[in-house]
């Protein structure tokens, strides 16, 4: 068995963030408090060194993030300007037991993980285990999820089973982000960026009245940036960035009682390759002789240098548009209706140097032609005293058409020979998924509540695939291997709420979840050996937790211990067969149950008027179940992206200066344990612990119209990885992807 990842790969001489989590409680609890500060507006970056009461509807009502008893993490505009949020990756750290980061290889993916359940692998035939929402539309693919922060209200982050609430049922958790609705006041907001990477920023938004009950709203955002990855052989840059946002959103009041929210949205990327590095030998199987070694690992710290055989390639292309409307009619005082109708189109045309080489090894053409329509149906009641409810219908209707090449010249050999090798592959995956679902809360008593959900889930799922390959010595076969499969998966997962108030600032809750993640097919299935329908993925979530103001409102904290049971998790492994080497594999697998713990704890403090703490910090003991998960190597794995431990430290200080402006400086300090970079455990895509540090400066004008900003990330230039890909059957790769170096902005703001 292998040893654990702590004991191997963590760096010597870091202080774990235990005893800094034990020193930072006895000195907020021991320290002296006076008075309670809040914001008035959740999103003006003027007043973000105070506290503020964020507004959330993550249980489909208002409510203060203090009432809702789950472990929900939300973030305001004034937050996510203290994290310097560019895309959605840039909640890593902010939030217990997540990681959030780009996926492997991809310039638009989101690789998203939550208390160690998630779904690295991009493509199709799998299902998010988090769900992504944009204004409550549930996003079907993880490819266009690393989505521009900005537009944005608020973004709540919901940890654990999700699904008597939402559309989709999703097992790890939910991100909800929430655009701005224009109202009858207007706005108007300009800015403009600047960066080392020669990166330019411009963005504008405008909303306001157009009548006594129309208000509409436009937004747009352009970011440009060199590349991070230099090839130092031509001087050509990958990793950067090009991307247009665009969105118009409306809201008219019908009648008295109907009101109509519209939004369309647009992005476009057009960017070179996005490079990782190749942390492993390359080799090339000589079919006369046996395995060749072509490249040796680099030795080192990576210096973002590297060269791809890749120089004539198109580059990474993502269009991403979306309509919605959501229709509230407020029946009478006690009943609501609302019905959400979605349309989402992604194209996605993406070369991906696989081995991160100048060999021809893992060289792909992915281009992606995905569309969803989705309907919602929620009928919201209260009895006007203890009892509110939420009914609902659900409907996904999605279409996603593939077109893949694969480039591998240099993976076959016979006698020295080069043996010429392109496979295409074109696929198609229609997914149709009904569900039906409510939730019933009851105060049944003085301080108690009760909540009750079920939800019923059907996916029916058709999927075709074709290969072929050719080759200047094996031959040509069109088509080499083709299937067809289809299957249907249902189930029933119920979430039961128990919740006590001690007092109007501490709330007691226990929580019991049961989710739910479809299964699907084999989508790199390359022969009859490999053609596979894997089952379903579920969960059970026992969680207790608290919610507590304290210190006359001066200290909020809120802490969570939970323990999920998760079956059947969904494992694509790579494979060779020691009688012939030249025939790589990929099955799917269900690998495995998985034992999971944890502890999570979020704060915030203002020992003083001008200066902000806080601290976000998780604990995950996350392993797999009796028998273990053995992977296609025989040796006993841990799971992928679940590190021990995830911390945030920040602070910032507010400074009043004269004639009424405001200067703040903040620091975030951000730590993450050892974690496995894959599913099938390779000494190479590991990751050892590592601090993140981050700086803000920002000033804002007395009236609040100007923002001038600073803003440093990864300021002691750390280097570490966050993605990982094997696939070992061909040419023994492993490529990591690596987190951004330093990089440090300029900015300024015009609000109207």
């Amino acid at each position: 068995m292998r040893s654990s990842i702590d004991q191997r790969n963590c760096r010597a001489g870091r202080q774990r963030p235990l005893a800094i989590l034990v020193s930072t409680l006895l000195a907020l609890m021991s320290a002296p408090v006076a008075t309670f500060a809040q914001s008035g507006t959740a999103d003006d970056e003027s007043e973000m060194g105070l506290l503020e009461e964020v507004i959330v509807t993550a249980q489909r009502r208002e409510q203060s993030l203090q009432e809702v008893p789950i472990a929900i993490s939300a973030f305001s505009g004034a937050k996510l300007a203290q994290l310097q949020a560019d895309n959605l990756d840039s909640l890593q750290g902010a939030v217990p037991n997540l990681n959030l980061v780009q996926g492997r290889g991809s310039n638009s993916s989101v690789n998203a993980f939550i208390r160690g359940v998630g779904q690295p692998d991009a493509l199709q035939s799998f299902d998010p285990a988090v769900g992504l929402y944009l204004d409550d539309v549930y996003l079907s693919r993880i490819q266009g999820g690393l989505f521009k922060i900005y537009d944005i209200e608020r973004i709540e982050v919901l940890r654990g089973p999700q699904g008597t609430l939402y559309g989709k049922n999703t097992p790890g958790g939910a991100i909800r982000l929430i655009t701005r609705t224009p109202g009858q006041d207007f706005e108007a907001q300009a800015g403009l960026l600047v960066g080392n990477y020669d990166r330019v920023q411009a963005k504008a938004y405008l909303s306001g009245p157009l009548s006594d009950n129309f208000a509409l709203g436009f937004s747009v955002l352009y970011d440009k940036r060199d590349g991070f990855v230099t090839d130092p052989i031509d001087g050509r840059d990958y990793n950067d960035e090009d991307t247009l946002v665009a969105r118009l959103k409306g809201s008219w009041d019908a009648s008295d009682s109907v009101n109509v929210v519209f939004s369309a949205d647009y992005t476009k990327e057009d960017v070179e390759l996005t490079l990782g590095r190749a942390e492993d030998a390359l080799v090339s199987v000589d079919l006369a002789t046996g395995l060749v070694l072509r490249q040796l690992p680099p030795s080192g710290d990576w210096n973002f240098l590297t060269s791809t055989s890749m120089t004539d390639a198109g580059g990474q292309q993502t269009d991403h548009w979306g309509m919605n409307m959501t229709i509230n009619w407020d029946i009478n005082d006690q009943l609501d209706f609302r019905s959400i109708t979605a349309y989402r189109d992604l194209e996605t045309a993406s070369f991906i140097d696989i081995d991160a080489s100048t060999l021809e090894l893992g060289d792909v053409f992915v281009g992606l032609d995905q569309n969803q329509f989705s309907q919602e149906f929620q009928l919201l009641g209260n009895n006007g005293s203890n009892i509110n409810w939420v009914v609902g219908l659900y409907y996904l209707n999605e279409q996603v058409p593939s077109d893949q090449i694969a480039f591998a010249d240099d993976f076959l050999l016979f006698g020295g020979v080069p043996i010429s090798f392109t496979r295409t592959i074109t696929d198609d995956l229609e997914t149709k998924s009904y569900a039906a679902f409510g939730q019933v809360d009851w105060m049944f008593a003085e301080n108690w509540n009760l909540g009750v959900g079920i939800r019923y889930t059907k996916e029916d799922k058709d999927y075709f695939r074709t290969t072929s390959t050719f080759s200047n010595i094996l031959g040509n076969a069109d088509p080499a291997f083709e299937f067809t499969d289809s299957d249907s998966w249902k189930d029933w997962t119920p979430t039961f709420t128990l919740d006590y108030n001690l007092n109007d600032d501490v709330r007691f809750y226990g929580r019991i979840a049961n989710g739910f993640k479809s299964g699907g097919f084999n989508g790199r299935a390359n022969s009859p050996a490999d053609v596979s329908t894997f089952d379903p993925e579920t969960v059970w979530t026992y969680e207790i937790g608290a919610k507590t103001v304290v210190a006359d409102g001066r200290l909020i904290a809120n802490y969570a211990l939970f323990y999920s049971q998760y079956d059947d998790f969904q494992a694509r492994v790579s494979t060779v067969d020691p009688d012939d080497i030249a025939n790589f594999r990929f099955p799917v697998l269900n690998a495995a149950k998985l034992d999971i713990k944890g502890a999570e704890v979020e704060m915030t403090w203002m020992p003083i008027d001008p200066l902000q703490l806080s601290t976000q910090i998780g604990y995950l003991d996350a392993k797999y179940g009796a028998g273990g998960f053995t992977g296609a190597d025989g040796v006993e794995d841990e799971p992928a992206f679940s590190p021990k431990w995830t911390a945030r430290f920040f602070g910032m200080y507010t400074f009043d200066l004269s004639g009424g402006s405001q200067f703040s400086l903040s620091a975030a300090a951000n730590y993450r344990d050892a974690m496995w970079l894959s599913v099938e455990n390779v000494a190479p895509l590991t990751e050892g612990d590592y601090w993140v540090l981050d700086a803000f400066a920002s000033w804002v004008s007395e009236n609040g119209r100007w923002t001038l900003t600073a803003g440093v990330k990864n300021w002691a230039d750390e280097e570490y990885r966050i993605e990982g890909q094997e696939f070992r059957s061909v040419g023994n790769i492993q490529t990591a992807y690596y987190g951004n170096p330093r990089t440090y902005t300029f900015s300024v703001d015009f609000r109207y």
